[in-house]
């Protein structure tokens, strides 16, 4: 009698669990620097879909894009670079044409206070400076070795991080005494980071596309997901987040 009972409260708590489950999980492969924005998206859109359990995968775009190559299970896919998401297209691995939803441009990121007083793109030149840069291949990293070659610096880098939210970690963490990165990345520091301005015409605009795979177990919520990303309350939440309209 008393394993029946024990079989039976097994069977009930496994009941319960399953009833709190959400109808349909969807699964967003984003860029490492739609952290704090996309976490606000998935609290929003849950809450405008009850059956909808919203599963956010951060990382380095060219990761993703990998992931997504190789038959990983996913149903949008975010990117902080179009190259990223051109390579998705080419594959056959998305539905419909991508769309920008998002724009960032690159700043300086410092510890507190810039104890090393980093005032512009020729001090990452400096070899007594501790640097670092995402690595090569990560759209931030490509885009900032793009904008220190445009203003003429070879830079000195200490270290080459796998997403922009590593590298900030190192920045704020005093390891690094400069990096550079979004300057949503910046702003989403708070305190711990302090941000030095790129000139406009060294700098340059990262465009961010969305799609749905054609992998997504349900197309139409992802395309809803996409839809709200795009809308006013959507653009509304980038823009609190620092992100520029498209």
């Amino acid at each position: 009698m008393r394993l029946l009972t024990v079989a039976f409260l097994l069977v009930l708590l496994a009941a319960c669990g399953d009833a709190g489950k959400a109808d349909e999980e969807l699964l967003v492969s984003a860029a490492a620097s739609l952290t704090d924005a996309f976490a606000e998206m998935e609290t929003v859109f849950e809450a405008a879909n009850p059956g909808v359990d919203v599963v956010l995968n951060f990382g380095a775009s060219s990761t993703l894009r990998e992931q997504i190559l190789e038959g990983a299970p996913l149903d949008v896919f975010a990117s902080a670079n179009t190259s990223n998401m051109d390579q998705v297209v080419a594959a056959g691995d998305t539905v419909g044409e991508p769309q920008i939803f998002a724009r960032n441009l690159l700043q300086i990121a410092v510890p507190a206070g810039n104890p090393a007083g980093v005032a512009s793109l020729a001090d990452f030149a400096d070899e007594e400076l501790l640097l670092g840069l995402c690595a090569q291949g990560v759209p931030c990293g490509d885009f900032a070795r793009e904008v220190l070659a445009g203003a003429g610096v070879v830079p000195a880098v200490d270290t080459h991080e796998p997403d922009v939210r590593s590298l900030l970690t190192k920045v704020e963490a005093g390891e690094l005494e400069a990096a550079i990165t979004y300057v949503t990345d910046v702003a989403s520091a708070a305190d711990g980071v302090e941000g030095v301005h790129i000139p406009e015409e060294d700098n340059i605009v990262a465009s961010y596309p969305i799609a749905v795979l054609a992998g997504a177990m349900n197309q139409g919520t992802a395309g809803a997901f996409i839809d709200f990303v795009l809308s006013d309350e959507g653009q509304t939440i980038l823009a609190d987040f620092g992100f520029a309209s498209p």
